[in-house]
């Protein structure tokens, strides 16, 4: 996303009870949204993908017909380089749905049974926060910490000179860490600052969000050189090159 839209967001829907959907999409009009729907993975993949009418942001289900949605919310990611706001629909109880969600890409959840109000709550938050991010151009330039550089006008990161695929919470993530090296963040400064005070989110969120991150950016994820967890308080960003 390198610039505002001026036309309206596009939500992707999916979900395979049709009740879920009719709802959600008078709700998501109603607000001024355009939206497309698919009931299964198959559909969702391809309209993901449409390069007639890209979504903004995609809302799916965990539990699919076909591909299910931790699956596609991966392959979206992975394959096909998504990189708009996924908030997925999980069934009550279903930490492991959730967990395998965050770690497979998706930027928020929403817990089974739920307030459509609460879901376009979430929608124009991730959406406000992405356009924040659009508009922040050339502002400060580039961030460098140590083999890491991150560019808030294009949104890209490039770690040890290679260009690195960055989810729209592991770019907003990585922003706030390298813009106050050397301080100890909170997780619930994380959640409250990344996910929005619309988030009702729990602190396991953070701790998958910062895995992956790790992954993409440490040399050894398991002995982090530049995201390092300090025990009981949170996490600090260092800028100096790994050992």
């Amino acid at each position: 996303m390198t610039a505002p839209r001026t036309r309206a967001s596009t939500i992707l829907v999916v979900d395979d009870e049709p009740m879920v959907v009719e709802v959600v999409e008078r709700y998501l009009r109603r607000e001024g949204f355009g939206v497309v729907t698919a009931c299964d993975g198959e559909r969702a993949l391809s309209a993901a993908c449409d390069p007639r009418n890209p979504p903004d942001l995609v809302v799916l289900d965990v539990m699919l017909p076909g591909i299910q949605g931790v699956e596609l919310c991966r392959r979206l990611r992975e394959e096909r380089g998504m990189r708009v706001p996924i908030i997925l629909l999980t069934a009550r109880g279903e930490e492991d749905d959730r967990i395998g969600g965050l770690t497979a890409g998706a930027d928020d959840y929403v817990v089974k049974p739920f307030s459509p109000g609460e879901l376009v709550a979430r929608v124009k938050a991730q959406l406000r926060r992405v356009e924040m991010d659009a508009t922040f151009v050339g502002a400060g330039g580039a961030l460098v910490g140590g083999d890491i550089v991150l560019d808030p006008a294009t949104r890209s990161c490039r770690v040890r000179g290679n260009p690195v695929a960055l989810t729209p919470k592991e770019f907003d993530l990585l922003h706030y860490f390298m813009t106050r090296p050397g301080q100890i963040v909170a997780r619930d400064e994380l959640l409250d600052r990344i996910w929005d005070t619309t988030f009702l989110g729990y602190q396991g969120t953070v701790t998958v969000h910062v895995r992956r991150l790790r992954e993409k950016v440490e040399r050894d994820p398991d002995r982090p050189a530049h995201i390092k967890t300090i025990w009981g308080m949170g996490y600090k960003f260092d800028p100096d090159t790994a050992p």
